[in-house]
């Protein structure tokens, strides 16, 4: 089969150059079948397999252009280039033809091979015809099995792409469901991460938990905390609508290096085990990062605290001390958790696609409008302080030895030039005498 390919598989817009790679190498994977359905990517992510010396070629072309070269499994001979901007994985091909190795992978549509000096696609699986379908259909019920983390791979991938999973597929994996308990957490942890980024992944968690491929890892996931995700997208979109900066803070990661969203904070606040304690100890064993688990369970014991109304200055001070960074996933899970509350006292029947109204949802969000205002004006001096002084200068002007006083007359200070009581070095100064006379 021969046709025009996407330009994202030119070699031209490779960061490196096609005289470099073997005519015996092909194409496969996500790139191929990307370009095949018209997706671009702003970061290339391509993978190669080559019948001998994969390594080899891996580390020569990253020697000609000084990239980065990582050897990712010495066994099976495979190697991974990095670029500024792309990344090129080069793996030892297998079995002895490239048919072969197609039939290994798991699902038709990344059983595509592409041969850059020919243009040529191999496609003995038919995943050209799949994609056009937008079906998900498994190579063989043998490859599932070999990689649990495939099965659920397969709700992350259809959550992508739009598709469906094929019914013998969807079968098989819900008798292979019991093999993801053999997968290591951190590798379960990428695939749900994707699911969790956006409102698009929410169903497939559900039909993931419905299948037995999330309790294994959440065992404290119930349907209601299915029913609970729903919530949080339905409150993610509310806030996004009214305050686009929220928004884009929402679908933030909590670092660079770690490639988790605040929405996602925000939803796996409601898998874990509602107990702060107990829960701290299962995201570890999940080997989420002390970021992650330090804003999921800040989230959540701080979104009961916003259920209080009429929160004076003073509380709301302390209150955004502690969420500091959190707040987005702290506010959307308050919101999400109190629509849910509203709905269940109306006696109305909730399900995982429940749909919160946006009556509802306005009629809650105003309690917490001002809060919100608060966080994203960076002059606000409840929610960003601006210290008037330091430690070290109150010691001088109040002759006093460094001390856990010291601490406590600052915060008390910033409380009261947040209540408007002081707003100059020499007013805070004065103030915290008076509060030393007073002690």
């Amino acid at each position: 089969m021969r046709f025009f390919v996407a330009s994202t598989l030119a070699p031209e817009n490779w960061p490196f150059s096609l005289a470099l790679l073997p005519q015996t190498a092909y194409m496969v994977g996500g790139a191929v079948r990307d370009a095949i359905l018209g997706r671009t990517r702003e970061y290339l992510d391509l993978d190669f397999v080559i019948p001998s010396n994969a390594v080899e070629v891996a580390r020569a072309i990253a020697h000609h252009y000084n990239a980065g070269f990582v050897l990712l499994d010495a066994e099976r001979q495979i190697a991974r280039v990095v670029f500024p901007h792309a990344t090129a994985d080069f793996a030892q091909q297998e079995g002895d033809s490239l048919e072969i190795d197609l039939h290994r992978r798991d699902f038709t549509i990344n059983a595509i091979g592409y041969n850059p000096h020919t243009q040529e696609i191999i496609d003995p699986l038919q995943g050209c015809a799949d994609l056009q379908q937008g079906i998900l259909r498994m190579v063989s019920p043998a490859n599932l099995e070999d990689d649990p983390l495939r099965l659920m791979r397969a709700y992350r991938q259809a959550a992508q792409l739009n598709f469906t999973i094929e019914p013998a597929t969807q079968t098989t994996i819900r008798s292979l469901a019991s093999h993801i308990s053999k997968v290591a957490p951190e590798r379960f942890r990428v695939e749900i991460a994707y699911l969790l980024a956006n409102s698009q992944g929410t169903p497939w968690v559900t039909a993931a938990w419905e299948d037995g491929l999330v309790t294994p890892f959440f065992k404290n996931a119930t349907h209601e905390s299915l029913i609970k995700l729903a919530a949080v997208d339905n409150a993610a979109a509310l806030l996004t609508q009214n305050w686009q900066q929220l928004g884009v803070q929402l679908k933030a990661y909590v670092r660079d290096t770690i490639k988790t969203t605040w929405l996602a904070i925000a939803k796996l606040a409601c898998l874990i085990n509602p107990n702060p304690e107990l829960a701290e100890i299962e995201l570890q064993e999940l080997t989420y990062s002390r970021a992650e688990i330090r804003g999921i369970i800040t989230a959540v014991k701080l979104s009961s605290r916003l259920k209080v109304a009429n929160m004076s200055l003073r509380e709301q001070y302390f209150f955004f001390q502690d969420a500091d960074i959190v707040f987005p996933a702290t506010v959307v899970l308050a919101i999400a958790f109190d629509n849910l509350v509203e709905a269940m006292s109306g006696d109305k029947q909730l399900n995982t696609g429940v749909a919160i109204t946006e009556q509802t949802h306005a009629r809650h969000y105003l309690v917490f409008a001002p809060l919100i205002n608060r966080y994203l004006n960076p002059d606000d001096l409840v929610a960003h302080p601006t210290p008037l002084v330091s430690g070290k200068e109150l010691i001088i002007a109040l002759d006093i030895p460094a001390s856990p006083m010291v601490g406590k007359l600052l915060t008390e200070i910033a409380v009261a030039q947040a209540e408007g009581e002081v707003s100059t070095p020499t007013e805070a100064i004065a103030f915290a005498r008076k509060l030393l006379d007073n002690s």
